[in-house]
């Protein structure tokens, strides 16, 4: 789960990590109201969406006047703020982060990550931070620090030193940044996060370090420990409405670029299906894992979702009958195509537990399908029919 700049700022104040002082807008007039409390220029109007890149948008406006935070904030609120991680289509942005400028000296860029080589925390650092990490990363990745953290030991003294040392930070900041670094990691760890980063971390006039941006993720598998961040920080409107809607009934999906839905149970079986398709010509337009346990409903839901999504042009269903049957499978495909008009054609590849049933209750169905012998054979299907 993805959060937005100004809630994780709010986590970041929690656990003592300097942020810049401001407020969030949802139009003009509260924008004023924030730079006036500020009792500073310049001030910093920063679009809020769930997407990074939002300065290149131009969803970030440095105001040096009460009537240009107005200005600004009134053309980010409601613009459809396009960058390289939203897509062509764009995000609506509907609040707005008016914070004070700094003077800043250098930008840094600083992160937490889960390395599931290793299974540790992962420490990333750059002193060259900025917009232009992603190339830096490419380009000339001796610049990348990597700090590993066994979190069966904790962070560690040497490790802060180690990140601090490879930024060449002043004297007078390493303490600081020390101290910094560990209440990140304190807060990786409290909120089962799978990121925590800062781009850019800035060292200002002063050799203060202060986190100029603030981004966060959370492992959605540990949310049900943190209740209270999903009711105060979820944004559903910066979600996925597919992936939304399939949440309400525990179903595993995510949401592609492709034209071949699919339905799998099993992670490991549904990227070996994309992975079929993507081999026989064709694109996947969404992961779906049903799960193991699924009942005759969630499998009609997921096939709902999958029918709701007008890029499909094409269905492969792919089910090993273990924990799930091929039977409780069937039942929850036929009920979903009795309440939809299914106008798409559908690959059904079966095996395992009560297959014959399931393959004779599809066949009894009226239902235009499609039986493949094996996964190969599904795939060829599928592309013939969506290519």
């Amino acid at each position: 789960m993805k959060i937005h700049e100004f809630q994780a700022k709010a986590l970041f104040k929690q656990y003592e990590v300097p942020v810049p002082n401001g407020g969030v807008a949802k139009d003009a007039g509260e924008a004023v109201r924030t730079a006036e409390s500020l009792a500073k220029f310049p001030v910093v109007v920063k679009a809020q969406i769930h997407a990074g890149g939002r300065g290149k948008g131009g969803g970030v406006k440095v105001s040096k006047t009460l009537d240009e935070v107005k200005e600004n904030a009134a053309a980010i609120i409601g613009m459809n703020l396009v960058t390289h991680q939203t897509g062509p289509e764009g995000k609506t942005v509907k609040q707005v982060l008016v914070e004070e400028g700094l003077e800043i000296k250098k930008e840094l860029y600083l992160s937490l990550i889960i390395d599931r080589d290793t299974a540790n925390i992962m420490v990333i650092a750059s002193e060259a931070g900025g917009m232009e990490i992603e190339e830096v990363a490419a380009s000339t990745p001796e610049k990348i620090i990597k700090v590993q953290i066994n979190p069966l030991l904790g962070i560690q003294p040497y490790h802060s030193r180690q990140a601090a040392f490879g930024l060449n930070l002043p004297a007078a900041a390493i303490k600081p940044f020390t101290r910094m670094l560990n209440q990140l990691y304190r807060l990786f760890v409290d909120y089962d996060c799978s990121l925590v980063e800062i781009n850019p971390l800035v060292l200002t006039a002063d050799d203060a370090v202060i986190a100029l941006d603030a981004k966060m993720d959370f492992d959605d598998n540990a949310l049900f420990r943190h209740k209270e961040i999903v009711e105060e920080y979820r944004d559903i409107d910066e979600e996925d409405p597919l992936e939304v809607e399939a949440s309400k009934y525990n179903l595993n999906y995510i949401n592609m670029d492709g034209n071949v839905g699919n339905m799998v149970n099993g992670a490991g079986l549904a990227m070996a299906v994309m992975d079929t398709i993507k081999l026989a010509g064709a694109e996947p337009a969404n992961f779906l894992d049903v799960g193991g346990g699924a009942t005759a409903e969630m499998v009609e839901n997921g096939f709902r979702i999958i029918l709701s999504d007008e890029k499909v042009k094409g269905i492969l269903i792919n089910i090993f009958g273990g924990i799930l049957r091929c039977d409780i499978l069937a039942q929850g495909v036929v009920a979903a195509a009795k309440n939809m008009d299914i106008k798409v054609p559908v690959v059904v590849r079966m095996e395992g537990t009560n297959v014959e049933e399931g393959r004779k209750i599809l066949e009894d169905s009226g239902m235009k399908l499609f039986t493949a012998v094996d996964m190969k054979d599904a795939g060829k299907q599928v592309a013939r029919i969506v290519c």
